[in-house]
């Protein structure tokens, strides 16, 4: 099986131009692919987490990546599946943003001469001259066209902006620069990308004729991978400083029984014909599975050390043993009030609530204990020295944290 067919056979494809070149390509390990990524934020999550693992993927295949970071585009914001307008981001925001993507990203890829390469779209797109764009570029789009791409219906509802309407010829134009400046010959996106990757291939095609090599493929990049990167109190960070590797453990143990298989094809390495053998798991191997889930995905985020620790520390709570591989919040002397601290402020500090109104509507509902006490009174107050062995801290069922007193 060629690496285009395990591709295939993971669930990972949805659409080609031409499935035939594509193919050929990708399993003679010829394709010179991009995939962009627009710095949004200071941490890649989950959404991207597809993304990253097809690189990988391509890449071990013997094709090389090209990692596009959004420096440029980022200062319109993508309007695909959007209800509103994003926020506009300073370039000092954007430029921090790429920072953090890059070392990230290093955990997937590997950059190098004759390796994975990275570049940023603000390099020439923000040297562009308006007027110059429009004649080369603009005069290549048809406005009925664009106006009927899925990427712009649901804002087209509620007003889409001239700004955001510039977005797809922008995104196009990419892919024109990376196949004339690096030999980029094909073009990786979410299904929501469709229409703006085709505007790439067009341009291509009809800039340097009909013979030039552009492909494009859209994978379930979004579709799947938003669904996975949400849970109910935001976005699953690749920062451990956003998310603990065993709160990274913990949102892939808790999927959807009916995602888990799905997630272990899609993102896992592991062999095609073992997954297979799990297909027929129900139950008690059910949980095995998530289990392994959420081991493989911690080691490839995090490493191995800390999905060890990770699945040790699940176990044991999960099990009824130990605290020893809990994770764990060491609050300050200045989280002291007179040497105590409310049971909201505890909830908040370490991490299990984003809010006090959320933590007391835990509480009030009766999701929130303390060593295997149930709380009732989001103003009970404890003592600096009740911290000495630490405090159990649980809210919901899935939900714990051991809090020590620095």
């Amino acid at each position: 099986m060629g690496i285009y067919e395990e591709l295939i056979e993971r669930g990972l494809i949805a659409q080609v131009t031409d499935e035939a070149e594509i193919r050929e390509l990708v399993n003679k390990g010829k394709a010179k692919f991009y995939i962009g990524f627009d710095p949004t934020a200071d941490s890649l999550h989950v959404g991207h987490f597809m993304a990253l693992c097809l690189m990988k993927r391509l890449q071990e295949a013997g094709n090389t990546p090209v990692v596009l970071i959004g420096g440029g585009t980022a200062h319109i914001g993508d309007p695909s599946g959007r209800s509103d307008m994003r926020s506009m981001m300073t370039t000092e925001q954007i430029n921090h943003n790429c920072e953090c993507f890059k070392k990230q990203m290093s955990r997937f890829i590997e950059f190098g001469e004759d390796k994975a390469i990275m570049v940023n779209n603000a390099d020439w797109l923000l040297k562009l001259n308006y007027v110059d764009f429009l004649r080369e570029v603009g005069a290549c789009f048809s406005v009925n066209k664009m106006l009927s791409a899925e990427c712009y219906k649901q804002r087209m509802e509620k007003g889409l902006s001239f700004l955001e309407f510039n977005y797809m010829p922008m995104q196009s134009y990419d892919f024109y620069y990376l196949f004339k400046e690096y030999g980029c010959n094909m073009q990786f996106g979410g299904d929501d990308q469709w229409s703006n990757m085709l505007g790439g291939t067009e341009l291509i095609r009809r800039k340097l004729g009909k013979d030039a090599y552009a492909m494009t493929i859209t994978l379930l990049l979004n579709s799947e991978g938003k669904k996975m990167g949400k849970t109910q109190s935001g976005a699953v960070w690749l920062d451990p400083k956003k998310t603990t590797p065993y709160e990274f453990f913990q949102y892939w143990r808790n999927v959807d029984d009916a995602d888990v298989l799905k997630c272990i094809k899609m993102l896992t390495f592991l062999p095609l014909d073992k997954i297979k053998e799990m297909e027929a798991w129900e139950g008690a191997k059910l949980n095995e599975a998530k289990e392994i889930l959420a081991y493989e995905l911690t080691k490839l985020v995090h490493g191995d050390e800390e999905a060890e620790k990770a699945l040790q520390g699940a176990r044991s709570i999960f099990g009824g043993g130990g605290t020893e591989n809990m994770p764990t919040h060491s609050l300050s002397d200045t989280d002291f009030a007179e040497g105590e601290i409310d049971l909201l402020s505890i909830l908040v500090k370490s991490g299990l609530t984003p809010s006090r109104g959320e933590a007391r509507r835990a509480v009030e509902q009766g999701g929130v204990s303390v060593n295997n006490e149930k709380m009732t009174d989001g103003r009970k107050t404890f003592k600096k020295e009740d911290f000495a062995d630490g405090l159990v801290v649980k809210k919901g069922k899935k939900n714990f944290i051991k809090v020590l007193a620095e």
